[in-house]
């Protein structure tokens, strides 16, 4: 009625529901909600195509979270339903296309069956006057007064039109080092981050979404030990940044140095000024030159600590904090297909875009995500169509370049010499259900391999065919791509750098041949085209679970603007109805346990099995897994790390191994927390009066950097 404005029976449904389309659409048109090219279309055509029944698609949360956050409003008043929401993005993402509608009804079609999810600043302005569409900036800032202004103020703009923002701050010189100008010392890199975190709260997302940002830093830079306190609760306010997420950028000779448990020196990059830009065999060489200017006294400002040490104050804040991340400049910018283009000197807000930087370019990245689940039915994958949402998906994400709103002109030189996209994936875990495959089973690595091989065989495939009809990027000459090196090449180039084998196996199942051949023809349309986000609301959408992600519980209470929610395994609620083990016995042991299989006796060990969640797997397994699908990704993938009972030594094993398996970035560590779900309706004679299991955190007081902490052993 909102949106309809009449009564509607059944038998009117339909012709209401395309009559508000027409009506809708040209009063957002009239009131400048849209732009005036969203009226050229065929209004009547358009609404013909429109499907209600797809409504039926959605699960309450996915339809909620719709229903608060994206369906357009004017006057206080949503004006759109699911469906013609759907067909508005379609229209404004085929505005530049030749054949307009019948693109707009092939986007329609990926978009209203919830095959393929644009991120959400598409979702937010596909078709308005001014359409930032994007998901991601990433900057580089220079270590120079106004520019440092300057960068804060472009992040300032860059959230205000809803984009996730990462920023390196490596060039900025170290605390005591001299400036020549006002012949005094600096304060160092700290003070200007806290400036760039009240950025962070003081800007929303298009006023909807709190501002996003991640600053990173290269570990031999003279502040490091501070930037790792950035986010503690205690210390000096002065000194802390608790809105803005922080991230290391690593090096591989630093984490050799920690294996070997000798020295690693910081410096300051005034008087390094090369080695940021550089990586590889490259940097280890003019590193230890430094190093050897140092010792002889020929340097103003460096520090010689111990690598282990620092490694493990790396560790420590992360448990403490979740931050700073742990990213590898090596592996990242030595797998870059555009390492003739420049360098990658950071990554994003979510670790999962690897695009160069500079003073003259933001990089910027469009994202959206294949819904592995609605490709699946009873139990079979259906290949066809996953190939034809990947072509259509390519083609959405390469017009958003053009159609683009770039609220800064280095982003909108980056993005027209490069064209980067991000395709993506969702609902693996619903996958692995749907296929009867245990996460933690050699089948799941096989699977995710198998799969993202066959993405990114369709994914560049596609970008290669737009190539052909629209021309390559401006940058292609002299890339990877021109040199017939793919993705899945690089692993070789990477333990030629490093000197060392990494653990991530070589296996190729298709035959890559007609791709390279084509590739080889016509080129690429996009310098970067797969990457795998977080997926944390368009997962909720289209009602699967995220990204690459294993089941968080199989019950547990989710919140959002339109409050709390419990949340149950459906699939889980299926297998335990059809062998009629859905009893309130069972549902009041599923509370008691918060959704944990493993103590319910009359569940059977198969689905214990596939039913295990993100606790109670092996993460050093998980990260197996995405190594395996990151060999044919060109950029990266936000990697969560779940641990149940983290120590010293388990974090040391994990993310040690993540760096062994070649990986290019990890995002948040996820531990278990104390929190459960509400239990009041359970028997109190039988479970107890406070419902509470025993569980034993280790203390946040605890460092790792104390071996001797019996919670660390």
């Amino acid at each position: 009625k909102e949106v309809f404005h009449i009564s509607t029976t059944e038998h009117t449904f339909k012709a209401a529901y395309k009559t508000a389309f027409i009506n809708n659409i040209q009063l957002a048109v009239e009131k400048n909600f849209l732009h005036a090219r969203m009226a050229d279309y065929d209004l009547a055509f358009l609404a013909d195509k429109l499907v209600p029944e797809r409504d039926q698609l959605f699960e309450y949360m996915g339809i909620s979270t719709l229903y608060e956050r994206y369906l357009l409003k004017i006057d206080g008043k949503r004006v759109e339903t699911p469906q013609t929401f759907f067909m508005r993005i379609a229209m404004g993402l085929a505005l530049e296309e030749t054949d307009k509608t019948e693109r707009v009804i092939e986007f329609y079609n990926a978009l209203s069956q919830l095959y393929y999810m644009p991120s959400t600043p598409t979702l937010f302005h596909a078709g308005f006057p001014i359409a930032q569409l994007s998901s991601c900036y990433l900057n580089t800032v220079n270590d120079d007064l106004s520019h440092i202004f300057k960068v804060i103020a472009d992040n300032a703009q860059l959230s205000k039109w809803a984009g996730g923002i990462g920023s390196d701050w490596t060039n900025i010189r170290g605390t005591g080092s001299y400036i020549k100008s006002i012949k005094a010392t600096t304060q160092g890199v700290v003070p200007f981050l806290k400036v760039a975190n009240d950025v962070v709260t003081a800007i929303t997302r298009t006023g909807i979404r709190r501002g996003g940002t991640c600053i990173y830093l290269e570990t031999w830079h003279l502040d490091i030990e501070d930037f790792l306190d950035l986010r503690k609760n205690t210390g000096d306010e002065r000194r802390r940044t608790h809105d803005i997420n922080t991230a290391n950028w690593i090096p591989d000779l630093f984490m050799k140095r920690v294996l070997a448990d000798s020295t690693w020196t910081l410096f300051s990059p005034d008087e390094t000024p090369d080695i940021h830009q550089l990586y590889g065999k490259a940097f280890e060489d003019r590193y230890t030159e430094y190093e050897a200017l140092a010792r002889a006294g020929k340097m103003n400002q460096f520090k010689e600590i111990s690598a282990k040490q620092l490694w493990r104050k790396m560790l420590t804040r992360i448990f403490e904090t979740g931050h700073p991340w742990l990213t590898w400049k090596d592996p990242i910018n030595i797998r870059s297909p555009q390492d003739h283009a420049g360098v990658v000197l950071s990554s994003n807000l979510c670790t999962e875009i690897t695009l160069n930087t500079s003073d003259k370019e933001t990089a910027v990245c469009n994202l959206g995500s294949l819904n592995l689940e609605k490709h699946i039915v009873d139990g079979v994958i259906m290949w066809d169509q996953l190939q034809a949402t990947i072509k259509t998906a390519i083609r959405m994400l390469d017009n958003i370049i053009d159609i683009n709103f770039y609220p800064t002109i280095e982003a909108k030189n980056s993005n027209m010499l490069h064209r980067p996209i991000g395709f993506g994936l969702m609902g693996f875990q619903d996958g692995l259900f749907a296929l009867r495959i245990p996460f933690e089973s050699q089948k799941a690595l096989t699977f995710a391999d198998e799969l993202s091989e066959y993405m990114s065989y369709y994914a560049l495939l596609a970008s290669s065919e737009l190539a052909k009809e629209r021309g390559t990027y401006t940058s292609y000459k002299g890339s990877k791509w021109s040199r017939g090196i793919f993705p899945f090449d690089t692993l070789a180039l990477v333990e030629q750098e490093r000197g060392m084998p990494i653990g991530t196996n070589k296996n190729s199942k298709l035959d890559w041949t007609p791709v390279r051949e084509h590739v080889a023809r016509y080129g690429m349309r996009n310098s970067n085209v797969l990457s795998i986000a977080p997926t944390a609301t368009i997962s909720t959408i289209v009602g699967c679970y995220p990204s690459i992600e294993p089941i968080y519980k199989n019950i547990y209470t989710k919140a959002n603007t339109s409050g709390e929610f419990t949340i149950i395994n459906k699939y889980l609620v299926k297998d335990l109805k059809e062998r009629s083990l859905w009893t309130q016995d069972i549902i009041d042991q599923l509370k008691f346990h918060d959704g944990d299989l493993a103590a319910i006796d009359a569940i059977p060990e198969d689905l214990k099995m596939l039913y295990k969640t993100a606790f109670e797997l092996d993460a050093v397994w998980l990260l197996a897994i995405t190594a395996a699908r990151g060999k044919w990704i060109d950029q990266s993938q936000s990697h969560n790390v779940f641990l149940r009972n983290a120590s010293g030594a388990k974090l040391n094993e994990v993310y040690m191994a993540a760096w062994k398996l070649g990986m290019k970035t990890t995002y948040y560590l996820r531990t278990l927390g104390a929190t459960q779900i509400e239990k009041s309706t359970l028997d109190a004679q039988r479970f107890g009066y406070t419902q509470k299991r025993e569980y034993i955190p280790v203390s946040k007081a605890c460092s790792i950097e104390n071996q001797d902490c019996e919670s660390c052993q």
